[in-house]
C-alpha cells in the first residue's frame, strides 16, 4: 500500500519517533513483571479497561451512553434501550474477540468484516464495505463544510482492504520496516481507504489493538489506549489530516499521523 512504499523509501524516521521505539522496546520485560501481580488485581484492570475503552471510542464518534448504564450494558443480560446501547456493547464484545486468552484471531479481511460487524453489532449494513463513494467532511461551527479528504471508491475497497493486509503480512516477513512503524502505517492506509459507510474509525481502533497483540505488546488489555487517543482527539485528528493531504498520489507525509499513533501506544503501555 500508499504508505508502505513512502517508509520503505526514507530513512528520515523523526527522532520523536525513535523515541517511542526505544520506550517500547523495554515494554516487553516491564509486561512480564506485571503480570505477575494477584488474578483479583488483573481481573480488575481488565474491566476498567474494557469500560473505558468502549466508552470512550463510541464517545470520540459521537456516540454515547447514560453513564448510570454502562454496568448494565457491558455486563448484563437485559435488553437495550437503543442503538447506541448495542453499539457500546458490540464494541466491548469485538475487545473480547481480541483479548480472549489462547489463539490471536488472524489479521485478514475476514476479522476486519468481523469487527465492524461486532462494533456496529449487526445494525444495518455492518460486517459489509460501503456500497457507494463517500468523502470525508468537516464541519465548522458557523455551518460551513469542506470534503477533507476524498477516500478510496466503494468499487476499489475490497481490493485495497486486501492489497493492505498482504502488505502488512509481506512487512513482517521481509522485516524491512520496523512492525510497529508498519503498524502506523496500516492504520492511516486503513483510515484513508474508509471502507465502511459508518464505524471506521472504531474498527481503526480495533485493528490496532489486534496488531500489537500480534507484535507482541500488551496494550489496551490493562490500560485503555482508546482513552488515551480520546484524551488527545484534536492532535489525533489534526495529525491524520496531515498526513492524508496527497496519499492518493503517494505523496503524504505519514510521519505525523504514525508518530502520534506510537506516543498513544507508549503512554498505554503497562
Amino acid at each position: 500500500m500508499k504508505t508502505f512504499s513512502i517508509i520503505a523509501e526514507k530513512t528520515n524516521i523523526p527522532i520523536t519517533t525513535v523515541w517511542s521505539l526505544g520506550d517500547l522496546r523495554e515494554t516487553r520485560g516491564k509486561h512480564e513483571r506485571f503480570l505477575k501481580q494477584s488474578h483479583t488485581q488483573l481481573s480488575g484492570l481488565r474491566k476498567h479497561a474494557l469500560i473505558e475503552s468502549a466508552i470512550s471510542s463510541n464517545r470520540i464518534e459521537g456516540v454515547t451512553i447514560d453513564q448510570s448504564r454502562i454496568e448494565t450494558v457491558l455486563f448484563g443480560n437485559v435488553p437495550l434501550l437503543d442503538s447506541e446501547e448495542q453499539e457500546v456493547r458490540g464494541y466491548a464484545d469485538a475487545l473480547r474477540l481480541i483479548h480472549q486468552p489462547g489463539e490471536r484471531s488472524p489479521v485478514s479481511e475476514q476479522t476486519i468484516l468481523r469487527l465492524h460487524r461486532l462494533s456496529r453489532a449487526n445494525i444495518g449494513d455492518a460486517g459489509q464495505y460501503k456500497r457507494n463513494d463517500s468523502d470525508i467532511i468537516e464541519k465548522y461551527p458557523d455551518g460551513r463544510e469542506r470534503v477533507r479528504f476524498k477516500t478510496v471508491s466503494a468499487r476499489e475497497t475490497p481490493a485495497c482492504v486486501r492489497d493492505l493486509v498482504e502488505a502488512w503480512q509481506r512487512c513482517l516477513a521481509e522485516d524491512r520496516i520496523h512492525p510497529l512503524i508498519a503498524l502506523g502505517a496500516v492504520n492511516l492506509d486503513f483510515l484513508c481507504i474508509h471502507p465502511f459507510r459508518d464505524g471506521n474509525g472504531r474498527v481503526s481502533r480495533l485493528l490496532l489493538l489486534l496488531l500489537c497483540s500480534h507484535l507482541g505488546y500488551g496494550v489496551g488489555r490493562y490500560v485503555s489506549l482508546e482513552r488515551m487517543i480520546e484524551e488527545n482527539k484534536e492532535r489525533y485528528y489534526e495529525t491524520l489530516d496531515q498526513s492524508s493531504q496527497g496519499w492518493h498520489e503517494g505523496k503524504h507525509n505519514p510521519w505525523p499521523y504514525i508518530t502520534f499513533i506510537l506516543s498513544q501506544i507508549r503512554l498505554s503501555r503497562i
